[in-house]
C-alpha cells in the first residue's frame, strides 16, 4: 500500500512532513525516508524500520528547506530493502526528481524491459523507478506536458508525490485506485495519502485529488490538469480499491470522499443482516475488526465486547514481509482476557481471511481462554483472486479462499460457524455506488489487463 505526504512553501516541512509519516504509519512498516529541498540543494534521510526508529530530533533539524515529501513502504513489487527505500532521487539534466508511489503498475515489466533494450541501467527492483526513467526520456519541453506524457504510459494503480525542481506534484491514475487528498496549512499547500494525516498537523483539507488528475503547486498556488485523454484506454472506469474502506485505511480517515469508521460500521450491521449468529458476546480482533463488530453488536442487539486487548507496539501483521513475522506476531500482539471469555458463545468479527494463518492461531487462543464455542463472521467476501494493484496477496497460492470451500477454511481455523457477508452486501454497505470500485480480490473481474509477468503464474493454484 504505502503511505505518502508532501507539502511545499513551509519552513517547518521535514518536520511537518515528518508528523505526517507518522499519522500514515499504519500504511507501511518496512522502510520511511523523506527528502526536502532548500533552495537547489536536496537532503535526504531514510532507512528500514518505523518512521520513529528511522528519525531523530537531530535528523529532522538537519532536513532544512520549505519543500518536503515523504514515504513510508510497504513492499508489493521489489525486495524489502535500503535500494528500494522511498522517496526515490535522481539527477537529471532537466532537474533533481524525486518520487514516493503508493501503487502498483501493471505494465511495468513491459516498461522496463523496453528500457533496457534501449540502454536505460535500474539501480532498484520497485515499478517506481520506472517513473523518473520515463520523465528523464520525455521529449516534452513544458514540464506540465512532460509529466502527463509519462504518466499516459503507465497502466495500473499509482497515487504519486512528486518533487520537480521547485515544484510539488501530486497525482493519481485514471482509475482512482489508491487515495490522496490536498490540504491547505497557512499559506503552504499538503498532499497526503490519507486526512489522517492533515488532522495530526491542522491542515485544512481542501479536497481529494480527482482520478486521472495532475496537480501542480509552486509556492501559494495550484494548477490542475488531466492526463491526456487521446493515449488512454476507452475501457477505462473507475476502480477504487474497496479494500481501504475494509482494511488498510484509518478509521478517522474521510477516503474517496466518505468516512472509513462509519463505513465499517455499515459493513457489520450488514453483515448481520445477512449472517446472524446465537451468541452470547460480539467480539472484534482489535484494531481493524472493531468497527464492524460495532455495527454487528448493534443490528443484532448482542453484547459488544473486547475479548482481546492490542499491543500497540507491535505493528500489522498482514503487511509484514514475510509469514514467519506475521506468525509471531500475531502471539504477541493480542492477549486475551478470559474473565470476558471463559464460558460463554463468542461470535468473532474480522475484516478478512487472507491467509487463514491468523485467524486459526486467534481462535485456538480464545478456545484455551475458556469459551464454550467460536463462531466467525467475516465483513467482506471470500478472498479468492490475486491483486496485481498494491496489495500483498499476488498469487492464489496465498489466497486460502481460493484454494478450499467455506467449511474446509471453518474447519481450518477451528471455528463453530464460519460466514462471509456476500458481494452484493459489501457494496450495498458502501457509501458510492457499486461501479466506483475494483472488486477483483472477490470475483477476478479485474478493470485492466494482466500483467505479463505475473498474469499466468498468479493465476494458478
Amino acid at each position: 500500500m504505502c503511505g505518502i505526504f508532501g507539502i511545499s512553501n513551509h519552513k517547518e516541512a521535514a518536520r511537518l512532513t515528518y508528523l505526517g509519516l507518522y499519522a500514515l504509519q499504519h500504511r507501511g512498516e518496512e522502510s520511511a525516508g523523506i527528502v526536502v529541498r532548500h533552495g537547489k540543494k536536496i537532503e535526504i534521510h531514510k532507512g528500514m524500520g518505523l518512521v520513529g526508529d528511522v528519525f531523530t530530533e537531530r535528523d529532522i533539524k538537519s532536513l532544512r528547506g520549505d519543500l518536503a515529501i515523504g514515504h513510508v513502504r510497504y513492499s508489493t513489487t521489489g525486495s524489502s530493502s535500503t535500494k528500494n527505500i522511498q522517496p526515490y532521487f535522481v539527477r537529471h539534466k532537466k532537474d533533481k526528481i524525486v518520487i514516493a508511489h503508493n501503487g502498483n503498475l501493471t505494465n511495468s515489466f513491459e516498461l522496463r524491459n523496453e528500457m533496457e533494450q534501449d540502454g536505460s541501467i535500474f539501480q532498484t527492483t520497485m515499478d517506481s523507478e520506472i517513473i523518473a526513467h520515463l520523465l528523464a526520456r520525455s521529449r516534452k519541453s513544458d514540464t506540465e506536458e512532460n509529466i502527463a506524457n509519462a504518466l499516459s504510459q503507465l497502466e495500473g494503480a499509482y497515487s504519486l508525490v512528486l518533487m520537480l525542481g521547485e515544484l510539488l506534484i501530486g497525482a493519481r491514475d485514471i482509475y482512482g485506485w489508491r487515495p490522496l487528498c490536498l490540504g491547505r496549512l497557512d499559506g503552504a499547500y499538503v498532499l497526503a495519502s490519507e486526512t489522517c494525516a492533515l488532522d495530526l498537523i491542522q491542515a485544512q483539507y481542501i479536497r481529494d485529488i480527482e482520478p486521472g488528475e495532475i496537480v501542480f503547486i509552486d509556492k501559494g498556488n495550484v494548477k490542475s490538469i488531466n492526463i491526456s485523454p487521446e493515449t488512454l484506454s476507452p475501457k477505462a472506469r473507475l476502480a477504487s480499491c474497496i479494500f481501504e474502506y475494509i482494511y488498510f485505511a484509518r478509521p478517522d480517515s474521510n477516503i474517496f470522499g466518505h468516512n472509513v469508521y462509519k463505513t465499517r460500521k455499515s459493513l457489520g450491521r450488514q453483515l448481520a443482516r445477512e449472517c446472524p449468529a446465537d451468541c452470547d458476546i460480539v467480539m472484534p480482533i482489535p484494531d481493524s475488526g472493531n468497527y464492524a463488530a460495532l455495527g454487528f453488536s448493534k443490528e443484532c442487539g448482542i453484547p459488544f465486547e473486547v475479548g482481546m486487548i492490542r499491543n500497540h507496539y507491535v505493528g500489522r501483521t498482514f503487511i509484514q514481509p514475510s509469514q514467519f513475522i506475521r506468525d509471531f506476531r500475531v502471539k504477541v500482539k493480542l492477549n486475551p482476557i478470559r474473565d470476558v471469555l471463559k464460558g460463554k458463545r463468542v461470535v468473532i468479527v474480522e475484516d478478512s481471511i487472507v491467509r487463514g494463518t491468523t485467524s486459526k492461531i486467534r481462535v485456538k487462543t480464545i478456545r484455551e481462554s475458556g469459551a464454550k464455542e467460536v463462531h466467525m463472521r467475516v465483513s467482506c467476501p471470500p478472498l479468492r483472486f490475486p491483486c496485481f494493484y498494491g496489495i500483498d496477496f499476488p498469487t492464489k497460492k496465498e489466497l486460502i479462499a481460493s484454494r478450499h470451500s467455506i467449511d474446509w477454511v471453518r474447519d481450518f481455523i477451528g471455528a463453530d460457524s464460519l460466514e462471509y457477508l456476500s458481494l452484493e452486501g459489501m457494496l450495498k454497505a458502501m457509501p458510492l455506488p457499486k461501479n466506483h470500485f475494483c472488486t477483483a480480490c472477490f470475483n477476478g473481474d479485474y478493470p485492466t489487463k494482466l500483467p505479463k509477468k505475473l498474469g499466468k503464474g498468479a493465476l494458478e493454484y
